[in-house]
């Protein structure tokens, strides 16, 4: 009998291995699932940062070309209206296109504004003179746009009916 017993006794331990070993097995798959979980997190906020870290960086070269752009457009209007006044010069035309030239090479747009309803997004009014209601008349000073966001507006002259 001790023989059946010690048969006994040993299926029981094998069958006690088995579920140690089972239950053994689920935990590290448990704990694989959660690393692999736990890396695919880290790894999914590394990401997030960088792409935060790349719009910051475009953010803040964004800036500062805003700042450089918003100093050289006065040199701009004074080329511009020395194009004006001297009749066929055609170096100065030629400074300004290459100029506006180089601006839409870095993003910037002219503002159109000639014959255009007011904007108030785009344009400064600065006087409202007889013509069509709320197209504008004359255009004061060139308006810009850097990437589709407004530079520095417009200022125009803007029409309105006279009542009499």
């Amino acid at each position: 009998m001790d023989d059946k017993k010690k048969k006994q006794q040993e299926g029981n331990e094998e069958v006690k291995d088995k579920e140690a070993k089972k239950n053994e097995s689920e935990l590290l798959k448990q704990k694989i699932e959660e690393l692999e979980n736990q890396n695919k997190r880290i790894l999914a906020d590394y990401r997030n940062l960088e792409k935060r870290v790349d719009s910051q960086r475009r953010d803040w070269i964004l800036e500062a070309n805003k700042k450089l752009l918003l100093n050289l457009l006065p040199v701009l209007d004074t080329l511009i209206l020395a194009e004006k006044h001297s009749k066929g010069d055609e170096t100065l035309s030629l400074s300004v296109k290459q100029f506006l030239d180089i601006l839409k090479g870095e993003g910037v747009e002219k503002i159109k504004t000639e014959g255009a309803n007011f904007d108030p997004n785009l344009m400064d009014g600065i006087e409202t003179i007889e013509g069509e209601e709320g197209k504008v008349i004359e255009e004061v000073r060139a308006g810009y746009s850097l990437y589709e966001k407004t530079l520095r507006p417009a200022q125009v002259k803007v029409g309105r009916q006279i009542k009499n």
